[in-house]
């Protein structure tokens, strides 16, 4: 009979019957009485070994490991819970090496009072029991810790990268970009930044901090100036978007709001590219805060809005393919948002004609200039330079374009900030005083050069220069070689001053 179909009541009054017998029996009667127990019970040899080897007891009797339980009663365990709620709800061994300590502590303050039994058992209590003592009062604590979770992201549904309404504009990606140079300390600028996945109309926003208000406020004003319905926001998981302001602002206008996943940029891959090839474009790295700051930034944004949708053609990804190792990836001709929408026919009614009248009228040099007159006043502010606004000139701003490319970066919030010459030496001059004697040697013998120099400094002054000073010497008589150059060429010293040769 196997052991899973012998009742386990029956095994134990068979254990029972059979233990006196093989304990008592000699090593032949065990070998049959264990073969027969094990043919029955179906235990494993092993352990029919050690159940057979066990202690006799009745029915009645408690077992070894239920009598040891029952050595700490509910006074222990209420203790136990005081004095772990007295030490912060420590772990069983932190608390177990504390009891010593808090024990008396608490008893001479006159927090607690044991009686010497209860208190010897406290004492010895191991880790183990404690933990096990503690285990209700563990699970149900965690199970009313007060965790700070945001509802409003289980109503919220997660869209990946796929799953966009690429051909229907309309349904827009929404970040922030911060401007706060090499640390998050303090008040900075923030960018909220919108872009429609179908045409890649993009909107920008400066705001004066991170603050869900703030960016409704943003998303409102922008709802007005669209071209197209606002027909759904995907954002990513940070605070400032997942919350109940900005979903009741959404459900009451009919907006579908999305989310991407946590960790995967590329879910807002659309949104992702436009803060790098428009924000960071005009804004730059740098750190910006302040109200005029804020000021010039939405102006310099108001003018890059039109400059960008009207007269930036991009590219757009129509497919990707993975072909073995290599990564094949198809876009459409480069056109510009306002292009796409016109052969999408999905410009509001009310604005074909103006958007018509409105391309035909602007100024795609004036727009730019604009964009570098803001740029130029935000580079000020970030130095705190109080010199004034610069003044338009599109005249003098054309000549300049024709040799802008020589300056390299022509975005001032790009160009790094100006170190000042260093005119201090850092470590004393060790040829300070035998350089009139270096000179000496070189004016006799020109062609010197700083091996010869350096044997000749070690012949006259022994132990005083070394092979270290080498490079130091080859400066030295870099800049001297300079100076009679331009002594011998301008007719001028270092300093600028004219030369008077006396000639007779």
């Amino acid at each position: 009979m196997s052991n899973a179909l012998l009742p386990m009541d029956t095994r134990r009054q068979l254990l029972r019957a059979l233990k006196t017998r093989y304990q008592a029996a000699s090593k032949a009667e065990k070998t049959r009485i264990l073969e027969e127990f094990i043919l029955i019970s179906g235990y494993h040899r092993k352990s029919a070994i050690r159940l057979l080897n066990g202690a006799v007891t009745n029915g009645n009797q408690q077992s070894r490991s239920a009598t040891a339980r029952s050595i700490y009663g509910a006074a222990v365990q209420q203790a136990l819970i005081v004095l772990w709620e007295a030490s912060d709800r420590l772990c069983g061994k932190r608390l177990r090496a504390l009891l010593p300590q808090l024990i008396p502590a608490m008893e001479k303050h006159g927090h607690l009072s044991l009686n010497p039994t209860l208190r010897e058992q406290l004492m010895k209590i191991s880790a183990s029991s404690i933990d096990r003592l503690l285990k209700e009062a563990h699970t149900t604590a965690g199970k009313k810790r007060n965790r700070v979770v945001n509802r409003v992201s289980k109503n919220i549904p997660v869209r990946m990268f796929t799953e966009h309404e690429r051909h229907s504009p309309g349904f827009m990606e929404m970040d922030l970009v911060a401007h706060c140079g090499r640390h998050l300390s303090g008040t900075f600028l923030w960018t909220l930044s919108l872009t429609d996945i179908a045409s890649g109309w993009t909107e920008c926003v400066a705001l004066p901090a991170r603050n869900a208000e703030l960016i409704i406020r943003a998303v409102d004003k922008v709802q007005k100036i669209l071209p197209f319905p606002l027909l759904g926001l995907d954002v990513d998981n940070g605070a400032e978007f997942i919350n109940e302001a900005l979903f009741e602002y959404c459900s009451a206008r009919c907006i579908a709001l999305t989310r991407s996943r946590p960790y995967r940029k590329n879910d807002q891959a659309w949104i992702e590219q436009k803060n790098g090839s428009v924000v960071r474009k005009l804004a730059g790295y740098g750190r910006l805060d302040g109200e005029h700051a804020v000021k010039a930034m939405n102006q310099m944004y108001m003018a890059n809005r039109l400059f960008i949708n009207f007269f930036q053609p991009s590219f757009k990804l129509l497919e990707t393919q993975r072909i073995g190792g290599k990564t094949v990836r198809r876009h459409d001709a480069p056109k510009t948002p306002y292009n796409r929408l016109i052969e999408l026919h999905t410009l509001r009614a009310e604005l074909r004609g103006h958007f018509g009248d409105i391309i035909h009228a602007l100024d795609p040099l004036k727009l730019l200039e604009t964009i570098r007159l803001y740029q130029h006043q935000l580079a000020r502010i970030a130095v705190g330079d109080p010199v004034g606004d610069k003044n338009s000139d599109l005249t003098a701003f054309l000549q300049s374009l024709s040799v802008a490319w020589q300056e390299g970066a022509v975005n001032p919030l790009h160009h790094p900030a100006p170190s000042k010459p260093r005119h201090w030496r850092t470590r004393a001059d060790p040829f300070a005083e035998v350089w009139n004697e270096i000179e000496f040697w070189l004016k006799a013998e020109p062609q010197l050069g700083s091996t010869e120099l350096l044997l000749k400094l070690e012949d006259a002054h022994p132990g005083k220069f070394t092979e270290g000073h080498r490079r130091t010497l080859q400066r030295r008589l870099q800049e001297w070689r300079v100076r009679v150059v331009r002594e011998l060429v301008y007719g001028t010293r270092a300093d600028g001053n004219i030369l008077v040769e006396a000639r007779k």
